[in-house]
């Protein structure tokens, strides 16, 4: 049965080639669409366990309602970190941390440089409280219950400006896996015309082993085997082009533009993906031959 495999993947090695490419095509997208959902998780983690939520007290400069009074005293101060202490919210905060404004100043002034020094003053920087909550969704709670407070500024959920990031690689992670898809079937669809074509050339033959006795499934397994090689030999091309863009597409390239991401995709992510890049090959082929060859046969 092998043999008869080998041989109709001689007899077309057009159509074969074909498969092969079409299988490549489909699968390495499928592969790119599992690395990108891959690392949208591991950014996610990441960053919801660093993101902090920050309250901005008033400052000399500040224009909202609730800073009319000027710079936010040391009363609204303690009032806020009284709250954050409260049995309502502590339960979740994992940690708080509080700039004055002169801290904030000489950070702005590091960042900045010293020449800022005659621009700015210690009063137009806002003191900062630094929220880590045990769980970032959570983090609309901090903001509801300090937005519109006495002497409160802002309140900023850092991980919100991470939102547009990720909403792009979704949608990145979706236009991939519908060109996945639209292959696949163009895969499943080439690879049954292979075969009734394969079982037409070779009528003759089948007819013979027919009037012989030949079961169907002696008779059905060498056209499943083709479509089974083609498409296996398309997925280990997938298979490598998957292991190369992780290579120079994200350890060479990216990692090293793009800085503020800590957390890539890495060769373990690989090896998750590529059993599965293969095991959809090889099964969408030998389904899509094994019911070609079937129908043919009935026929």
């Amino acid at each position: 049965m092998i043999g008869e495999a080998l041989s109709g993947l001689r007899r077309n090695a057009s159509m074969v080639i074909s498969v092969v490419l079409v299988t490549f095509v489909s699968l390495t997208f499928v592969g790119a669409a599992m690395l990108m959902q891959l690392q949208i998780t591991t950014m996610q983690d990441f960053w919801a366990d660093r993101a902090q939520v920050q309250i901005f007290m008033c400052s000399s400069v500040s224009q909202v309602a609730t800073c009319a009074d000027g710079v936010a005293t040391q009363e609204q101060i303690d009032a806020v970190q009284a709250t954050l202490d409260s049995d309502a919210l502590a339960p979740l905060i994992s940690e708080v941390r509080f700039d004055t404004a002169e801290e904030a100043y000489q950070d702005a002034l590091d960042l900045l440089g010293d020449e800022y020094e005659g621009l700015l003053t210690a009063d137009q920087i806002s003191a900062t409280f630094w929220v880590n909550l045990v769980d970032q969704s959570q983090s609309d709670v901090i903001t509801e219950a300090f937005s519109g407070a006495d002497g409160v500024e802002e309140v900023q959920d850092q991980l919100q400006y991470l939102d547009p990031l990720f909403s792009a690689l979704t949608v990145a992670t979706y236009v991939a896996v519908g060109i996945a898809a639209l292959m696949l079937v163009a895969a499943v669809l080439l690879i049954s015309t292979t075969i009734r074509l394969s079982a037409y050339a070779r009528r003759r033959e089948l007819g013979i082993m027919r009037l012989v006795g030949a079961s169907n499934r002696f008779i059905q397994t060498p056209f499943i085997l083709e479509g089974v090689f083609a498409a296996l030999i398309g997925s280990v091309l997938a298979s490598l082009a998957v292991i190369a863009g992780v290579r120079f597409g994200v350890q060479e390239y990216l990692r090293s533009r793009v800085t503020f991401v800590a957390t890539w995709v890495d060769y373990g992510d690989v090896a998750l993906v590529i059993p599965v890049i293969i095991g959809i090959g090889v099964l969408l082929a030998a389904f899509s031959a094994g019911f070609a060859i079937r129908r043919w046969l009935r026929a």
